[in-house]
């Protein structure tokens, strides 16, 4: 039995080594001349495999799009199975405070590594730098018109990833299945007219940031850069804001309450029970909140308080005005940045036209789909590596099982 595994990614690969079997020829095929490229560069090159500690109802809030899907996908391949695959290969995982995974070489090369070699024990056949352009079906096969020739497989395992743009679907054009556009989920917020850009690589631990006029919100680390706001809040926002922003062409205003943890009322009735134990002490030099010096300062500015200026002697509408800078300092957002090389892609194949039980189309017999290039995304976190994983196992597993 012929099948074909179209994406070299770490979908396309845990498919096609569960795929394979006695009696079955597997065949990768991937476009580029690279093999698990978004592996490589993933985690800044340590590769963020999974997260934990998660059960499957607290796991799947962490998919924007797919929850339901994969509450059904998971039972068959959860967290707990990526461990013991990668660790039963002689790959150590470590978990860090914030339950991202990580290989504990913290390279994703050992990830890599593992792969190609479950691959090669596999006996799959990699054929790189040979792109399909069509996917026809036949009565009992499917041909596969490659750039390097024509391909006959018995079975079809689609692994292509995410995709920016419709056109790069085409090759699924004669197939049943609809295409939903594609837009960007993890990005981050340009703010070009805004002075905070000068605090570019300051970060602050625990910021609450959310979309005026929505009901999005995240709250987590915010990373001040040269073009705007980033870091793990802002990035989760983005995925769940995807849709919204996408259609309000990425303008609005993000508010943040640089403390999350705070009300109104607690900067408030701080402030004023420090200035009456630190009268004398300058405002702009004596940030409070655990809110950085520089962005302390700049907040002080946006808030009409002068250099020097005493807190005994911040008049009412000063403080009023810091109180706000502090609790819901505005930002006009005009723009986004994606990760060129760790894009991340709501759309693709709708999720009602895949049996989650076994990744199968319900138009084609025999045809699957595993990884992002389904309408499946997750936040940051090792989290769209998790799905990468877990669809890939499900969808080599039942091809496995299902005898022509």
């Amino acid at each position: 039995m012929k099948i074909a595994v179209i994406g070299g990614g770490a979908a396309g690969f845990f498919a096609a080594i569960h795929a394979s079997g006695p009696g079955r020829e597997i065949t990768l095929f991937e476009k580029t001349p690279k093999l698990l490229s978004k592996v490589k560069v993933s985690g800044g090159g340590r590769c963020n495999v999974t997260h934990r500690p998660m059960e499957i109802s607290k796991l799947v809030k962490n998919y924007p799009r797919g929850e339901k899907f994969l509450k059904k996908v998971f039972r068959h391949f959860s967290i707990e199975d990526t461990f013991a695959w990668f660790e039963s290969r002689g790959v150590r995982l470590k978990t860090e405070e914030d339950g991202r995974v990580f290989p504990i070489t913290d390279s994703s090369q050992t990830i890599i590594d593992a792969l190609l070699k479950a691959a090669e024990k596999s006996g799959i056949n990699l054929k790189i730098s040979t792109g399909v352009k069509e996917i026809n079906p036949a009565t009992t096969y499917y041909e596969l018109i490659t750039e390097k020739g024509v391909f006959r497989a018995d079975q079809v395992i689609v692994c292509t990833g995410g995709n920016p743009k419709t056109d790069n679907y085409s090759f699924l054009n004669s197939l049943k299945h609809t295409i939903k556009d594609p837009i960007p989920s993890l990005f981050t917020f340009n703010t070009p007219g805004e002075p905070i850009r000068s605090l570019m690589g300051l970060s602050v631990g625990d910021a609450n940031v959310r979309i005026e006029g929505t009901k999005l919100s995240y709250r987590g680390p915010v990373l001040i850069t040269h073009w705007g706001i980033s870091g793990p809040a802002v990035l989760k926002l983005s995925a769940f804001g995807a849709q919204w922003l996408h259609d309000h062409q990425y303008q609005g205003r993000a508010i943040i309450n640089w403390c999350g943890s705070l009300s109104e009322g607690d900067y408030s009735n701080q402030l004023q029970q420090y200035i009456q134990v630190h009268p004398n002490r300058k405002v702009c030099g004596h940030a409070l909140f655990s809110i950085p010096a520089r962005l302390w300062e700049h907040l002080c500015h946006r808030s009409g308080i002068e250099e020097g200026k005493l807190y005994r002697n911040l008049s009412k509408k000063e403080l009023n005005r810091l109180v706000q800078n502090l609790f819901c300092c505005i930002l006009e957002v005009k723009g986004k940045t994606t990760f060129k090389e760790e894009f991340v892609t709501a759309g693709g194949i709708p999720l009602n036209e895949v049996n989650p039980e076994n990744m199968e189309s319900i138009y084609h017999p025999n045809l699957y789909f595993a990884g992002e290039v389904l309408d499946i995304d997750g936040i940051t976190g090792g989290f769209n590596f998790q799905a990468a994983w877990s669809t890939g196992f499900l969808a080599g597993k039942s091809s496995k099982e299902n005898i022509l």
